[in-house]
C-alpha cells in the first residue's frame, strides 16, 4: 500500500507544479488579490472532494475496506489563532506544506528555509500547547502513532 501513497503524492505533487500552486509569483498574487487563478484551483479542490468525502462517509468503509469514522473537530479560540498563524506563514513563505516540498523538488533552495520554519513551528507548537490549552479552551492534545 506503501507504494500507493508515494505514486498518489507524486501526481499531487506534480500537479500542484504544473497548476502553480506551488509558485511563490502566483501565491503572492493571491494575497495580494492580483491573481486569481488559485482561487479556482481551491474551489476546484472543494467541489471534486466534498462528494468523495460524502461517499466514504456514507459507505462507512474506506477502498481497503476498512471501517472508517470521521469526526468532526471542537470549534475553540485555538482554531482561529492557528489559522492566522497558518495564514500570515503561508503568505509570508509563499507556501504551505505542501508546496514545500513540491518546491525543494524542483530544486528551490529557498524552500529549505520554509521547510526550517515548518518544523520550528510545529516543535514550538508542542512545547506551547500546554501553557494555551486552559486560556484557549483546547481541548487536550492527542499524540502517537495513530491507527493507520
Amino acid at each position: 500500500m506503501t507504494i500507493v501513497y508515494v505514486l498518489l503524492g507524486t501526481i499531487f505533487g506534480f500537479v500542484l507544479s504544473r497548476s502553480g500552486a506551488a509558485d511563490y509569483d502566483y501565491i503572492q498574487g493571491m494575497f495580494l488579490f492580483e491573481r486569481f487563478q488559485l482561487y479556482g484551483i481551491i474551489g476546484t479542490a472543494v467541489a471534486l472532494t466534498a462528494p468523495g468525502l460524502w461517499l466514504i462517509k456514507r459507505r462507512g468503509l474506506t477502498l481497503a475496506g476498512r471501517p472508517i469514522k470521521i469526526e468532526l473537530k471542537a470549534m475553540h479560540r485555538g482554531n482561529v489563532l492557528g489559522g492566522l498563524l497558518f495564514g500570515i506563514g503561508w503568505s509570508i513563505a509563499g507556501m504551505c506544506p505542501g508546496p514545500i516540498l513540491v518546491n525543494i523538488g524542483e530544486g528551490k533552495v529557498y524552500a529549505l528555509a520554509a521547510l526550517a520554519g515548518a518544523l520550528v513551528g510545529a516543535g514550538a507548537f508542542g512545547v506551547f500547547y500546554p501553557a494555551l490549552q486552559a486560556p484557549l479552551h483546547m481541548p487536550p492534545l492527542k499524540v502517537g502513532p495513530g491507527e493507520g
